[in-house]
C-alpha cells in the first residue's frame, strides 16, 4: 500500500560471472516486508529517500498498515519480517510466544494518541463516558490507554459500549455521528479534532501509571538468518532520530523532512512538526540500555501482559518476557559506527 516503488532485483555479479556460490544468500538477492504504520516519527524520511534500500542492499516492500494488531496477524503468518507496532499488540503476541524480537523502541507515547469526545456529546471527563459509544482498534496501545484510565477513574468498562474500529473507521465514524467519542492516533486524531475536543492524552494515562511505546519489532527466523539487515535496518533507524533530536526545531512546517513525514503517513503538513513534540524518542546510545531494550523494555511488556491478562484480553502472562526484547542489533549498529 506504499507509493514507494518497489526495487528490481539484480543478478549478483558472482551470477553473472558463473561462480557458484555456496554461502548465505547475496545481499542483492534479499527481499525484506516491512510492516510499517501512520504515524508521525523521524524514521519516515529515511523510508521516503530510499535509505533503508541502500543501507541493507536490499529491495524493500512496504506495507502500510492501520494497526499493530493487523501488523502483528502480518508476521504470524510469514508475511511481513519487520513491523511497527504498540506496547500493547506487542505484549499481546510475546504472551502467545509468538517467535518475534523488539529491535527498537521508536517512543514513549504522549499526546500523539488522545481520547477525542465528539462535540455534543456531553463528555467532559473520563466518568461521562459511561453509556457512550466510545471507539478504539482493540488490543492496541489506544485501548490499553483507554481501559487504563477507565479503571484509574473507577468506570466499570461494561458501562462503556466500546467498538472495534480501525483509525479510518473511526474518522468516518466520527464525522457521521455514529460514535460519542474515540481514542485514536494520526492521522484519525488530527481529523477527529476538527470536530471533538481532548478529553485525555496518553501522556497523563502515563502519569496514571500506564504508560506505552512504540516499537519495530522482527521475525526471530528473519533476524536469524539475515543479521546484517537487521543491523542496518536499525542503524538508519536510529540515525534518523538523533538527526532529529540534534536540531528538531529545523523539521518545521516549510523543511523536506516535514513535507515526506506528511507524504507517507496522511497527518496535515502544518501538524507534523508539533505531532513529532507527542513522542519522547531515545537514542540508539539508549536503546541498549537498561532504560530500553536492556531491562526496562521487557518490564513494561511484563507489566503490560498482566493487565491485558486481568482485563480478559489474553489467556496467560509468561514469567518471562526477555526472549522477546533483544539488544543485540541496537548495540550492533552503534558499534558499526
Amino acid at each position: 500500500m506504499s507509493n514507494i516503488s518497489r526495487r528490481i532485483l539484480l543478478l549478483s555479479s558472482a551470477a553473472l560471472a558463473g561462480v557458484a556460490y555456496l554461502g548465505p544468500a547475496a545481499a542483492e538477492d534479499l527481499k525484506i516486508t516491512i510492516g510499517y504504520q501512520t504515524v508521525v516519527e523521524p524514521s519516515k524520511v529515511p523510508q521516503a529517500d530510499g535509505v533503508y534500500e541502500k543501507a541493507t542492499k536490499a529491495a524493500i516492500d512496504w506495507r502500510k498498515f492501520d494497526s499493530g494488531a493487523d501488523v502483528i496477524a502480518a508476521v504470524a503468518s510469514g508475511s511481513v519480517d519487520i513491523g511497527y507496532v504498540g506496547s500493547s499488540p506487542l505484549a499481546a503476541a510475546a504472551s502467545r510466544e509468538l517467535p518475534i524480537q523488539t529491535i527498537f523502541v521508536v517512543g514513549l507515547i504522549g499526546p500523539s494518541e488522545a481520547l477525542v469526545a465528539r462535540n455534543g456529546a456531553g463528555i467532559e471527563k473520563v466518568a461521562d463516558l459511561a453509556g457512550k459509544k466510545v471507539a478504539v482498534p482493540f488490543v492496541s496501545t489506544t485501548h490499553y490507554s483507554l481501559l487504563a484510565a477507565l479503571k484509574h477513574e473507577s468506570v466499570d468498562p461494561k458501562s462503556v459500549e466500546i467498538l472495534n474500529l480501525r483509525p479510518p473507521e473511526i474518522a468516518a465514524a466520527f464525522a457521521r455521528g455514529d460514535i460519542d467519542a474515540a481514542y485514536v492516533w494520526d492521522p484519525a486524531l488530527g481529523q477527529i479534532k476538527t470536530s471533538g475536543k481532548v478529553v485525555l492524552d496518553s501522556a497523563q494515562v502515563a502519569a496514571w501509571g500506564a504508560p506505552t511505546f512504540d516499537a519495530w519489532i522482527v521475525r526471530t527466523d528473519f533476524a536469524d538468518k539475515h543479521p546484517e539487515a537487521v543491523r542496518d535496518f536499525v542503524k538508519v533507524t536510529g540515525e534518523a532520530y538523533a538527526q532529529y533530536l540534534a536540531k528538531p526545531e529545523a523539521w518545521s512546517v516549510s523543511s523536506p523532512e516535514a513535507g515526506k513525514i506528511a507524504k507517507l503517513t496522511g497527518a496535515k503538513l502544518e501538524e507534523v512538526p508539533e505531532l513529532l513534540k507527542g513522542y519522547v524518542f531515545p537514542t540508539l546510545d539508549e536503546q541498549a540500555s537498561d532504560k530500553f531494550l536492556g531491562g526496562a523494555t521487557v518490564k513494561a511488556i511484563a507489566a503490560t501482559s498482566a493487565f491485558l491478562k486481568e482485563q480478559g484480553k489474553i489467556d496467560a502472562v509468561l514469567p518471562d518476557y526477555s526472549k522477546y526484547v533483544t539488544t543485540r542489533y541496537a548495540s550492533e549498529a552503534l558499534a558499526s559506527n
